[in-house]
């Protein structure tokens, strides 16, 4: 087996080099707290996507979001925002008020309320913005890590990430994550994987993290191999499957014994955890099973239940009533095989939605403004 190093964000040494994608509704605190259980608190966990005009207007929902467990070291956020001016107030409050202890920075979101803003995937094309907004980040971050997520560009016409990569290093920038994919691609087809190798050679002097079709820690130690990347991030992989961090630290570090299999009993288990830590966290045990509901079917994958079953799980809204609809399945079904596949939207060749004229040219950026920037975080 080959040893790969351990992943280092500034003072932050990430063992093994596995970081939790951070999912718009998904990587919020109570999903964070079981992929960090599973892992046995190895790996970095990111939080949702925080938009900078919402953290400096304190919004309430926003305050919530950026709510780490007391045993979340390091406190990860991702910012999403378009004007530097905004983003370097965000950074310095994080820094002022000891928020968190890394900022990643969102430049490969690829849904259209993001990108018709100038924003996510579409930001890079726009390389002087790109680089003021990368300038506030780290001067104002002071000794917080600043890192970066991006993606290959907006469409194959307009190819973006070696040039983001070079304007990274330049200001300071302490590793970049690359999804192999264009914001057209959003999640359709095959990551390329080719991109975060050509990436690595390119900007060689800090780590590059690949994203991209990593659904087994197999796929992560591949990828590794294949590419010399420095570390992985896993975002859809690990959609109603947690455990999949426990099978990433076992892969990396060659313990043996096997990836979890789990059967349909402790999926279950794990799902009403699930249900109860989003309860505990939003303060209403209603609201944290609704908010839970967009997770069953990823949990339910493979396993054979019912379409009425299915559709009664997805209309839940206590915990007794989720675990009494989960005690009527077998429980005994073993984990399916071909479970361990795509999950998630794969939808792909859509067309990007951008501010008008954004593509005329690369930099001219006197369309955008803080106006542009969004006023709720999160999913």
């Amino acid at each position: 087996m080959t040893a790969f190093s351990p992943l280092a964000i500034g003072p932050h040494i990430v063992q093994p080099p596995v970081v939790l994608a951070p999912m718009a509704g998904i990587t919020n605190a109570p999903f964070r707290t079981l992929c960090r259980e599973f892992s046995g608190g190895k790996g970095l966990f990111v939080s949702e996507m925080i938009t900078t005009r919402a953290l400096v207007e304190r919004n309430e929902k926003t305050m919530q979001l950026i709510r780490f467990d007391a045993t979340e070291q390091p406190r990860s956020i991702q910012l999403y925002g378009v004007d530097p001016v905004t983003v370097g107030k965000a950074v310095r409050m994080i820094v002022d008020e000891d928020l968190a202890d890394h900022i990643d920075l969102n430049f490969g979101c690829p849904v259209p309320k993001v990108t018709r803003k100038g924003g996510g995937s579409a930001l890079p094309y726009k390389r002087p913005l790109l680089r003021a907004i990368l300038h506030e980040a780290v001067t104002n971050a002071g000794d917080l890590p600043v890192t970066m997520k991006m993606r290959k560009g907006i469409d194959d016409d307009h190819i973006t990430f070696l040039d983001a990569g070079r304007i990274a290093v330049e200001e300071g920038v302490t590793a970049i994550a690359l999804h192999g994919r264009t914001a057209a691609q959003h999640y359709g087809g095959t990551a390329d994987w080719d991109a975060i190798a050509r990436l690595k050679e390119h900007v060689p002097e800090i780590p590059v993290l690949g994203n991209g079709d990593i659904w087994s820690a197999d796929d992560a130690l591949r990828m590794m191999r294949e590419t010399g990347c420095d570390g992985v991030v896993v975002g859809r992989g690990c959609l109603g499957r947690p455990w999949l961090f426990a099978d990433l630290v076992a892969g990396f570090e060659g313990t043996g014994g096997g990836y979890a299999h789990p059967g349909l009993r402790e999926v279950a288990d794990a799902m009403v955890r699930h249900a109860r830590l989003l309860g505990e966290w939003l303060g209403d045990e209603a609201r944290g099973v609704i908010d839970f509901r967009k997770h069953v079917a990823w949990y339910l994958k493979g396993f054979s239940v019912g379409s009425e079953m299915r559709k009664k799980l997805a209309i839940t809204s206590s915990l007794d009533e989720l675990s009494a609809q989960l005690s009527e399945l077998d429980l005994d079904q073993p984990w399916p095989v071909g479970a361990d596949g795509p999950r998630g939207r794969t939808s792909g060749n859509n067309r990007v939605v951008l501010p008008d004229g954004w593509l005329k040219d690369p930099y001219d950026c006197s369309g955008v403004s803080e106006d542009a920037e969004l006023d709720t975080s999160g999913g």
